[in-house]
């Protein structure tokens, strides 16, 4: 068995890596001052952005959900690996070959299984893009031609053929190396009466990638009419594929996803393929399954939630297409973004009309749109006859908690004003205020309501661990950041882990006994365990890698990472500063020596000692002395 990866190259692979790259191929970043990057968490739900990166420190921190670390840490968590999966996947990427403790170089099957389900993927797509130009695949290239794709549109997408046969592939990855078991758990073959067999035989085949670009399922196209399977077979949910959480071309579209601020939902793999060949590259859709609120939360964090963002639906004109669309407005408020809903006048698909009317139609397509919750409306109120007064009583009645359903006040009273259009009521203000009773009902009936406060980004949240006594090695008073002397201490210690140079090598004379607060006290703590702040004056990220693995439990350890990625207080960083932080903090301490010197002189009474007296009030003299000093000359008294 291959031993544990060699410490150097696991700094090695940290360092090659950049942060922010990898965090970026799953969510938008954009500036947040100080050089760092902001954006939506991927861990937790959350309206504004609270989420940070650093990249010259390799570190991220969320100050809603209180997760950080480095890009290890992130890529374990995001893609549930462990930590030597991450580093060999991280080590791949990088072009870094690694090397183990025990046993040389770390045979190819004894790597993590998700590695090795992704492995198994990607073998099985290029085998698939083999196959496409083989003579059993001519019908699956008449396919494509027929819609308009030639073999270049193939090569982008990928698109491939899996032979007729029943253990061609199964046969290929055998002799890759992969098991019997990896093919089964990564759904590529299944079990036969002699074995395993192919999942998917004689069919046109997409691979489906997640949002980084591996490969992690696959779709595949019926071809021939004795194929008795059905239309469409999708990989199975495995270790890797979700497909609730998977949106086919996202890894294509994300950039441009994120530069326009516009996504494109289509509905199937061609029709990504139209769009994207049309121009329209913000295009992906589902795999075998509705829009839900697993594939609303990967677009949120590439739209980032702003004003300006726009999710346009386009929808087949059929029966199934028009209920697809209501279903997708059931999620329709837990986007930040307007969502509109695009139909081709004759209920052609993008597929469909890129073929019979070109490039252009389909650019057009997503340009005459129709808010997403008008289409509702809309379909709803069609069932009614609003020409008599009980039809429209009717429609109000069930479009009515529809728009009650919108959270913007402002919002839900310019969209009841439609409805009453929409229905040919002329009481406007009768629906208005239909429409607010019904939010009220809704909400006395126990609905949540509209969304609390988002997740703010304020440090004072990020206490709230140590407030609840959930580090047992941090006891005393919480944090309170409307307390001048915590908030001073934070400034500070911020300044020694990330801009060492301008606090040292002052701050390392400072006792732990100087931070007030005990959760800085213990990050001082680990600070000085770790060598001091003149240790990160050489390397930051490893002066900072030292200081988190000095870190007595979890909770410092999440609050080293939240200093050394949050924004400072002041407009200029820089000597006098830092000056003023470091005389700030070294004041108070000294107020409060004065403060139990003062005490102990008043409990001595002239009864006292005469030379415990003396001593007493020289320290005192001493003191006062010294803190007029840093008031008169600040930091060059230190």
């Amino acid at each position: 068995m291959a031993g544990r990866i060699n410490d150097d190259d696991v700094k090695v692979v940290r360092d090659a890596v950049p942060i922010d790259t990898v965090v970026s191929e799953y969510l938008q970043l954009r500036p947040a001052g100080g050089g760092n990057m902001k954006g939506l968490c991927p861990f937790h739900d959350e309206k504004s952005p609270s989420f940070q990166v650093s990249p010259s420190k390799g570190l991220f921190h969320c100050f809603g959900c209180q997760e950080g670390g480095d890009t290890i840490a992130f890529v374990m968590k995001i893609d549930h690996l462990s930590f030597s999966e991450t580093v060999e996947r991280l080590a791949a990427k990088a072009g870094i070959t690694l090397r183990y403790e025990e046993g040389g170089y770390n045979p190819t099957h004894q790597r993590g299984e998700r590695i090795r389900l992704v492995e198994a993927h990607k073998a099985a797509a290029d085998f698939y893009v083999e196959q496409l130009g083989g003579e059993e695949a001519a019908i699956g290239r008449k396919f494509l031609a027929e819609r308009g794709f030639d073999q270049s549109a193939a090569e982008h997408f990928g698109v491939g053929y899996s032979p007729a046969g029943w253990d061609h592939l199964t046969r290929f990855l055998r002799g890759k190396g992969f098991s019997d078991k990896e093919l089964l758990l990564a759904g590529l073959s299944q079990d036969g009466r002699r074995g395993p067999i192919d999942r998917f035989r004689g069919r046109l085949m997409w691979p489906i990638r997640d949002i980084s670009g591996e490969v992690v399922g696959f779709g595949a196209r019926k071809l021939r009419d004795d194929d008795n399977g059905p239309k469409y077979l999708n990989t199975p949910d495995t270790a890797i594929y979700k497909k609730s959480q998977v949106l086919y071309g996202v890894d294509l579209a994300k950039k441009d996803i994120a530069k326009a601020s516009r996504a494109v939902v289509v509905e199937g793999y061609t029709d990504v393929m139209a769009c994207h060949l049309a121009g329209i590259t913000t295009a992906i859709a589902t795999c075998g399954t509705a829009f839900g609120t697993d594939h609303i939360k990967i677009l949120r964090r590439l739209l980032m939630d702003n004003g300006s963002a726009r999710v346009i639906f386009t929808f087949d004109g059929d029966a199934a297409g028009q209920k697809a669309a209501l279903r997708a407005f059931e999620d329709d408020q837990k986007f930040a973004a307007e969502t509109y809903i695009a139909i081709a006048p004759d209920g052609m698909d993008p597929c469909e009309l890129r073929l019979n009317k070109g490039d252009a139609a389909v650019q057009d397509l997503v340009e005459p749109r129709t808010p997403l919750f008008e289409f509702a409306i809309r379909q709803i109120v069609s069932r009614y006859d609003l020409e008599t007064p009980a039809g429209r009583a009717s429609a109000l009645d069930e479009a009515g908690p529809i728009v009650a359903r919108i959270k913007n006040g402002a919002s839900q009273h310019e969209v009841a004003v439609q409805l009453a259009g929409i229905l040919g009521i002329l009481d406007t203000q009768f629906v208005v205020k239909r429409v607010a009773q019904m939010a009220r009902w809704a909400r006395d009936r126990g609905g949540r309501g509209p969304a609390g406060p988002a997740s703010s980004s304020s440090p004072s949240s990020s206490s709230s661990s140590y407030a609840s006594g959930q580090s047992p090695a941090l006891s005393g008073p919480a944090l309170n950041l409307r307390s001048p002397a915590h908030r001073t201490e934070r400034e500070l210690l911020k300044l020694a882990l990330q801009r060492p140079e301008l606090v040292s090598p002052a701050f390392d004379a400072y006792g732990v006994d100087e931070f007030t607060a005990p959760p800085y006290a213990a990050v001082r703590r680990a600070v000085e365990d770790a060598g001091g702040a003149e240790q990160g004056m050489a390397s930051a990220p490893e002066y900072l890698a030292g200081v988190r693995e000095a870190a007595p439990n979890d909770a410092v350890r999440a609050l080293v990472t939240e200093l050394a990625v949050e924004v400072f207080h002041g407009k200029t960083i820089d000597e006098s500063y830092a000056g003023e932080q470091l005389v700030r903090v070294r004041l108070r301490a000294v107020d409060l020596r004065i403060h139990d010197v003062t005490s102990t002189l008043a409990r001595l009474g002239t009864g006292a000692d005469h030379e415990r007296h003396q001593a007493v009030q020289n320290e005192l003299w001493v003191l006062q002395q010294y803190r007029q000093s840093l008031r008169n000359s600040g930091a060059a008294a230190l």
